[in-house]
């Protein structure tokens, strides 16, 4: 495309000229037609006069495209520079106003995109070095074992008890590498929850059948007190995994013989389930960094558990835009708050 061909200046002159030549057609077609001077003179000053306007109305326009030209090139400029300044609202209805309103809009819809760009950035660095962090120990118990396993002068009962402990590294490491898939598709967008109105009972029942065999070891009281026809709109499967997590730490930390307290009650605008436990409790100053991706406390390394399933409840449950709080008394047990919104959704 020859865009010289298109310039501003040479669209107006060829309008100029195709004006005059227009005028003068018509007074000469005047002068054919009647042979009177006077009708030619009064042409020719009616065609002066437009041409006149003419000139006048397109050095306006020029102004005009000129200044909306400058105007749209600084708010480019500003895009380009990523320093777009918050200018006075345009209440006249002009096309310059439309035009810099929807590329203000655009700029900002990029600028979004940019940042959940850089957070996902943030987001798989922090993964990379979490693995990279949690899986150090099961390798190196691994390559310990393994070195161990090769020597000759154990004995079966030795090698079965090393082979049990491989095998519970092995557990581990899997448990792990599960738990980080899950967090990172939850984290980047991977796995989009469908919230839909159903049963909250059945999703109990499903997250309280992965506990129960662990609870019946310990000898634990378990009890549950929610309505059959108790509706909300939820994830089923995610929300599942939510309070499974909880109920699992409830009976990693309970002392056998212990309890664990299910209720669900609703609120104006949410959903309340609660889940008691009679365990160890948790300081008041820890509340916050128990939901922090691999934290566990100094007290429980002993026990099972890598430290991500709290933040994957409290991940799961924002999701769906509710949120999750925690009451607890030292040596007396602790109390997990699910707050699920009550909309309706088909």
């Amino acid at each position: 495309m020859n865009y010289h061909s298109l310039s501003l200046r040479r669209i107006l002159r060829h309008i100029s000229c195709g004006v005059i030549l227009t005028d003068a057609a018509i007074v000469a077609a005047v002068y054919i037609l009647t042979g009177n001077r006077t009708a030619v003179i009064c042409g020719a000053v009616v065609a002066a006069g437009s041409i006149c306007w003419g000139i006048l109305l397109t050095v306006i326009f020029q102004k005009k495209l000129s200044s909306f030209t400058v105007e749209i090139c600084s708010t480019l400029e500003e895009m380009i520079q990523d320093n777009v300044q918050e200018k006075p609202y345009m209440e006249e209805e002009t096309l310059l106003a439309r035009i810099v309103h929807r590329l203000r809009e655009l700029y900002r819809v990029m600028l979004r995109q940019k940042e959940q760009n850089a957070r996902a950035r943030e987001a798989l660095q922090s993964l990379v070095s979490d693995i990279s962090h949690q899986t150090r120990t099961p390798v190196t118990n691994l390559k310990m074992i393994q070195e161990t396993l090769q020597e000759e002068n154990l004995t079966d009962i030795e090698r079965k008890e090393f082979l049990k402990a491989q095998e519970s590294q092995i557990d581990k490491l899997d448990f792990l590498v599960e738990a980080m898939v899950k967090t990172s598709r939850l984290e980047t967008g991977v796995i989009t929850l469908e919230k839909k109105t159903q049963n909250l009972y059945d999703t109990l029942a499903e997250a309280l059948a992965g506990i129960f065999a662990k609870a019946d070891q310990k000898q634990m009281d378990i009890r549950v007190n929610c309505p059959e026809t108790f509706m909300i709109a939820h994830d089923r499967k995610w929300t599942t995994e939510a309070i499974f997590n909880i109920l699992d730490n409830a009976v990693k930390y309970t002392p056998p013989g212990g309890r664990i307290g299910v209720s669900v009650e609703r609120w104006e605008a949410y959903a309340k389930i609660d889940i008691a436990d009679t365990g160890k409790g948790i300081p008041e100053n820890h509340y916050a960094l128990i939901f922090q991706r691999f934290y566990r406390e100094k007290e429980v390394h002993d026990e099972d558990g890598v430290g991500i399933g709290l933040y994957l409840a409290r991940e799961i449950i924002s999701l769906q835009g509710g949120y999750i709080k925690v009451s607890s008394s030292s040596g007396e047990g602790t109390v997990f708050s699910i707050f699920l919104p009550n909309e309706c959704v088909i």
